[in-house]
């Protein structure tokens, strides 16, 4: 079994002899694809030269553009389609856009062996069985939620989760930049918000993203095709808004700082004089800094607001978004408000009596990315005796992360609705890089397979074994992960 998370649409071992490479020769059609893809072989333990008369043993690696590359059927003519093929001495990739080739390279990465003691007799420093893999994914919108307010993951952490979600072929890091214990992103017309970053769960010192911080940050995400997608939780979770802000609660009175973990007491006031002007800079200056398509408004837990209120807010949120060019993004209650064509809902929680709801919203025109609590939320604790997560949608272990189908989630939504999947990672209880990696790894490379893989190609004791052929390369990477039992390690 070839060592592939997600599992191609389609793969073709030869009886060849695998391919041995003692380096590597670009052949690429943009130089930033091909410094990334650099990057990637020289994690496998695959020297990358540059040379013009590169050193014997080396192997060309060609990247083309090509409109007919990928697989026949579903997925085949979807932007992201390659095609792979090793043997005959040489590497090629093909794709119809220059995603497509970073994904063939990805894949290539995963295939590549390392010569045992570094470098074989005859100079090999790794080999690559001969196959050819074509491939695309089943839906586009295939990502991660990360929280930083919680406990502060700093640029450099960031960027170490763009290049685990860019691993598994996924194209989106949401990042969750406010909430009630701090704020994490600096906006430009509110710049008294800098004082309530100082501060998450258990106290301590924290921090948040410049917008120097942010625009280097989506840059470099680019460059991995890793879209950045901001979110400003609103109307609850604004503690920390409030914080500073007093003129936005109800009695203009600032709320104390919060480094608690409950949910569900913060709000914003509708007919507040200071509240649409705090939206519109808060959204503005969001979008204004934002590469990607979308901007996330929140809109969860609110417990303490009548339906009518909250629909005047999900209306004026999704307006000013839509005012600057954005997509809008809402967790799933956004369904509770008016819902425009295009409208982005995330899921999260079963709640049956609003699947109505949201059946109602997609006939108008919504759609859904999927992150089921008990099977996408990856600080969910594996076992009731992990040292690490919470527990309020259960246990979730690498099974429950890989055996769930998006299209069965919400009874009565037609499976056209469903823009895509998204694993997430709450930080109540992660305070170090290693701490969140474990609990990203194995879980993200089952999720990172149910957005990808077509249903019927799933396996899960195939998955498993996949899974621990993966183990050496992230102990090189420097990623921690859980030793499930669930894998044969």
């Amino acid at each position: 079994m070839l060592p592939l998370i997600p599992w191609p649409t389609e793969v073709t071992e030869s009886d060849d002899d695998a391919l041995r490479l003692a380096a590597v020769r670009l052949d690429a059609p943009d130089p930033a694809l091909a410094a990334v893809v650099a990057e990637q072989l020289a994690a496998a333990g695959v020297p990358v030269s540059e040379d013009a008369d590169p050193p014997a043993g080396a192997v060309t690696f060609t990247l083309r553009l090509d409109p007919a590359a990928g697989p026949a059927g579903p997925g085949s003519d979807g932007p992201e389609r390659y095609t792979l093929r090793v043997g005959d001495g040489e590497i090629l990739a093909t794709a119809a856009e220059p995603v497509g080739l970073l994904h063939a390279a990805r894949t290539l990465r995963q295939l590549v062996v390392p010569a045992a003691d570094g470098t074989a007799a005859d100079g090999a420093a790794a080999t690559v069985p001969a196959v050819v893999v074509h491939d695309a994914p089943r839906y586009s919108w295939r990502g991660l939620s990360f929280d930083v307010v919680r406990h502060w993951f700093g640029p450099e952490d960031i960027r170490a989760v763009v290049d685990l979600v860019g691993a598994f072929k996924l194209r989106v890091l949401h990042l969750h930049l406010t909430d009630d214990q701090g704020w994490r992103i600096e906006i430009p017309s509110r710049p008294e918000l800098e004082k309530a970053s100082d501060n998450q769960v258990g106290g301590g010192t924290a921090g948040y993203l410049t917008v120097d911080d942010y625009v280097a940050l989506q840059e470099y995400a680019a460059a991995r095709y890793v879209t950045i997608v901001p979110e400003f939780d609103m109307p609850g979770h604004v503690n920390a808004a409030t914080h500073v802000y007093g003129a936005l609660t109800s009695d203009g009175l600032a709320t104390d700082a919060y480094d608690g973990i409950e949910v569900g007491f913060s709000r914003l006031w509708f007919d507040n004089p200071a509240t649409e002007p705090f939206l519109r800079d808060v959204i503005g200056d969001l979008a204004r800094t934002t590469d990607g398509a979308w901007v996330h408004v929140g809109g969860d837990e609110v417990l303490t607001m009548d339906h009518g209120e909250f629909a005047q807010f999900v209306e004026l949120a999704a307006r000013i978004v839509r005012e600057h060019g954005k997509t809008p993004i809402f967790w799933q209650e956004g369904a509770r408000g008016p819902v425009e064509p295009g409208t982005l809902l995330q899921y999260w929680e079963p709640k049956g009596e609003e699947f109505e709801r949201f059946v109602a919203a997609a006939d108008a025109g919504a759609r859904f990315v999927m992150s089921p609590g008990n099977h996408a939320y990856l600080d969910m604790k594996y076992t009731s005796e992990h040292p690490l997560g919470l527990e309020w949608a259960g246990t979730v272990e690498l099974r429950d992360s890989y055996e769930w189908e998006p299209t069965a989630v919400i009874d009565g939504l037609p499976a056209s609705a469903v823009e895509g999947v998204s694993a997430a990672v709450w930080t109540e209880t992660l305070t170090t890089r290693d701490e969140l990696f474990s609990m990203l790894l194995p879980r993200l490379g089952a999720v990172a397979e149910v957005a990808w893989t077509a249903a019927a190609a799933k396996d899960f004791d195939a998955f498993a074994a996949r899974t621990a052929a993966q183990a050496p390369a992230w102990r090189s990477a420097g990623w921690a992960f859980h030793p499930t039992p669930q894998v044969a390690w």
